[in-house]
């Protein structure tokens, strides 16, 4: 198991206990859900994707739709129009208050519901349902594939929606919404009931922590202006009236949803996202609350932390890589005859996720096919994070699992063995002592030396 998969599933074996918290109910369809389930997910900026438990559990998006709604909305009126009609500020209220602008109409913000029905409707389209079509597009396109939605939760929420048709109207009368308040918020419904899986919020996260680029796909889904607006917006007001200690104890833009979602952005890093269906006062999943508390502070991923100055971390590989250390002519023969038997992997600069996650992936695409050795030269690296230096260790230890010797060269004593999975692993002061070290294992196999194979 690879060391962030096993990071989500120590996470998850933790959190899994916690019982707090209510599923919704004031949807009817949404009442159904399993207390029970809970999945984290998390994509990175390379497109790797990560999950530990109810990961692949489809339910309705809810409020997670929100800000990827708003970000097609700037698109298409810009920023000046967008915030002419939908205002930006925290309303430090429930998501279903009536926070509008007192002499305008003019809501709080995107993510409240007020905010988020008058963002659907200013979505361009020709009618009612070219607009839904346009916003599953733009879902879809976020996540990476084709969406769909929940007739049935769909029809819950048409049902029981008369508070969103009320603020629909609200807003009609004071002149902040165009259109049918019927026929929008059914619109807004349906975007709603749009079903996901916390593996695709999690790539929809990481679009956007990746500037509106899709990390798996590839595709270009919104500028990176608008990219770093939503995220703004998110910061803000992504969690209700929960949003100022949220940024002041994780530090993430982050949106919940009453079925139970949650996402974060690390930008420039990875977007995660939680499935676990009970709620706290505010409407946000209890443990994914507690679980991205948790991830950010493991990982130093608050916004306000000293930024990371990222370079190319993975400085080389090398499969027929030699010490110094003389050898006699049948001793370098044996060593020749099998150069991958042999591998290094050289690091420099600071390691926090993001570039151990591309060290490792290094690590694990040069390590031999068949029991061997592994150098890791991180003689060049300033430091090492304390998440980051588990998952290192984590990762040492799986290959000695593999049947491979491992050698690290290291200036500062940046790894220790884990309690958890303690590994032998050899420390030396240069790459090439190491080097030398694993060659010495090597020669020394019985019968080595006579071996005249190619």
């Amino acid at each position: 198991m690879d060391p962030v998969t096993e990071a989500l599933d120590d996470l998850h074996r933790r959190i899994s206990p916690l019982k707090d918290g209510e599923v919704a109910t004031y949807i009817p369809q949404l009442a159904h859900a399993d207390p029970d389930d809970f999945g984290i997910a998390l994509t990175s900026m390379a497109g790797h994707r990560y999950q530990a438990g109810s990961a692949d559990t489809p339910f309705s998006i809810q409020s997670v739709s929100k800000p990827f709604v708003y970000a097609l909305a700037l698109t298409d009126l810009g920023p000046e129009e967008m915030l002419r009609r939908v205002g930006a500020e925290p309303s430090g209220e429930a998501f279903n208050a009536i926070s509008l602008e007192e002499d305008t109409g003019r809501p709080a913000n995107p993510m409240i519901n007020a905010g988020a029905i008058a963002t659907t409707a200013l979505v361009e389209a020709p009618d009612p349902a070219a607009r839904f079509a346009r916003i599953l597009d733009c879902l879809s396109a976020f996540a990476g594939r084709r969406l769909d939605h929940d007739e049935d939760v769909y029809a819950s929420e048409a049902e029981t929606g008369d508070r969103n048709r009320a603020l629909a109207y609200l807003m009609r009368s004071a002149g902040s919404l165009e259109g049918d308040p019927h026929t929008v918020t059914d619109t807004y419904f349906r975007q709603c009931s749009v079903r996901v899986t916390a593996a695709d919020l999690a790539v929809m996260a990481a679009t956007l922590a990746k500037g509106g680029l899709n990390p798996v796909t590839g595709a270009r889904v919104v500028t990176q202006d608008v990219a770093v607006r939503t995220l703004a917006i998110m910061a803000t007001c992504g969690m209700y009236d929960g949003a100022g200690q949220w940024l002041l104890n994780v530090g993430l833009p982050a949106k919940s949803g009453v079925s139970g979602g949650l996402i974060a952005v690390s930008p420039g890093r990875f977007g995660v996202a939680i499935y676990s269906p009970p709620l706290d006062a505010e409407g946000n999943s209890v443990r994914g609350v507690v679980a991205l508390t948790a991830v950010s502070a493991r990982f130093q991923l608050h916004l306000m932390h000293a930024p990371v100055h990222l370079t190319a971390t993975v400085t080389d590989t090398g499969t027929a890589a030699r010490s110094s250390r003389v050898r006699t002519p049948e001793q370098a023969a044996a060593l020749d005859r099998d150069p991958r038997r042999i591998t290094v992997v050289g690091a420099q600069g600071e390691l926090e996720f993001t570039e151990t996650e591309q060290l490792l992936n290094a690590v694990a695409e040069t390590a031999p096919g068949t029991p061997g050795a592994v150098v890791l030269d991180l003689t060049a690296v300033t430091g090492v994070s304390s998440g980051p230096a588990a998952m290192l260790a984590a990762a040492l230890a799986d290959l000695e699992e593999q049947g491979h010797r491992v050698a690290v060269a290291v200036q500062e004593p940046f790894l220790e063995q884990s309690e958890a999975r303690p590994g032998s692993w050899t420390g030396f002061s240069t790459r090439d002592e190491a080097l030398a070290w694993c060659e010495d294992r090597f020669l020394d196999s019985p019968g080595l030396l006579n071996d005249a194979s190619p």
